[in-house]
């Protein structure tokens, strides 16, 4: 449910010092793999009413200078694969507006 009570709070919403400026943060959702990687999302509601996914990611990198800098290709690779999936999926396909 995505209700918005009087206060402008929604159900998801952290309903703390987290909001403010019109814009309302959920708690963090983390994802952390013990000293390997770490992966926080958040979800905001902007004072326009526009909705986003705010992620953060923490990755270790191999000790050789090579090794790491294929990593980061990897992860941006992957990065621009998940943020493309998202933006077409909030994008309406035609015939089915309003399902």
């Amino acid at each position: 449910m995505n209700r918005r009570p009087r206060d402008g709070h929604t159900d998801w919403c952290g309903q703390d010092h987290r909001c403010g400026l019109g814009e309302h943060r959920s708690d963090e959702i983390v994802v952390d793999v013990a000293g390997l990687s770490r992966a926080v999302l958040v979800r905001v509601r902007t004072a326009s009413g526009r909705e986003h996914a705010e992620v953060r990611v923490r990755v270790a990198l191999a000790s050789s200078d090579l090794a790491a800098r294929r990593q980061l290709v990897g992860l941006l690779g992957d990065l621009r694969h998940a943020v493309t999936r998202a933006a077409l999926t909030a994008q309406p396909r035609p015939g089915r507006a309003g399902r």
